[in-house]
């Protein structure tokens, strides 16, 4: 993967970044010097607006952390993009399919903003978690974590119509009208942008 080093404006995201201590430390708190290991196999990359990160069809083993950035994972059903996860600041950017099975991603990770990212290569991960348990123990929560946010979007879609999944979308997190194209809001709540506005005219 090429990635792209530049420099843009503050003002393009005048959302807080997040160090790499927090964002590991949201998932399961490690030693010091557990942290410092960790933290000296990362590489901290600026990467433009549009980037993909991750391409649907491709194998891609890494891992992201987004220090300041915004970013949208889809994929394509019947030729239309369906957006199924967002992440900001503190989130991971992986392909699990190529993380654990070595196999093509089905999803697509795009930048919505100009973004920051942490990255960690899987190879030095796994050395890590052979030779630090600690390391390895955050990586079993890390999974963990991903599998119960998964179960609870899923649970969210079988029991909430779209209105009450958009009034939580905007409770949780009213950012993403500033910082996301209302297609992706739209298609993330699994509902059309004509439905999405005539849900937002209801509300106002």
């Amino acid at each position: 993967m090429m990635f792209i080093f530049s420099t843009f404006a503050q003002t393009d995201n005048i959302h807080a970044s997040m160090d790499i201590e927090q964002i590991i430390s949201r998932t399961y708190p490690l030693p010091p010097s557990s942290m410092e290991r960790m933290k000296a196999y990362m590489q901290e990359v600026e990467l433009p607006k549009g980037h993909h990160v991750l391409r649907m069809g491709k194998v891609e083993k890494d891992i992201f952390f987004i220090k300041r950035g915004i970013a949208c994972a889809y994929t394509t059903v019947d030729g239309n993009d369906v957006t199924f996860w967002i992440g900001e600041e503190g989130d991971t950017l992986v392909s699990m399919n190529g993380y654990v099975n070595n196999q093509p991603g089905y999803e697509s990770m795009e930048l919505m903003e100009p973004s920051v990212l942490y990255v960690l290569k899987h190879r030095d991960l796994q050395r890590l978690f052979l030779d630090d348990i600690h390391i390895a123990n955050w990586g079993r929560r890390y999974a963990e974590t991903e599998l119960i946010a998964t179960e609870r979007r899923l649970i969210s879609f079988l029991l909430t119509d779209a209105s009450e999944r958009y009034s939580r979308l905007m409770a949780d997190n009213p950012e993403y009208l500033q910082r996301l194209p209302l297609g992706s809001i739209a298609s993330y709540l699994g509902i059309t942008q004509v439905s999405l506005s005539r849900i937002r005219a209801k509300i106002k």
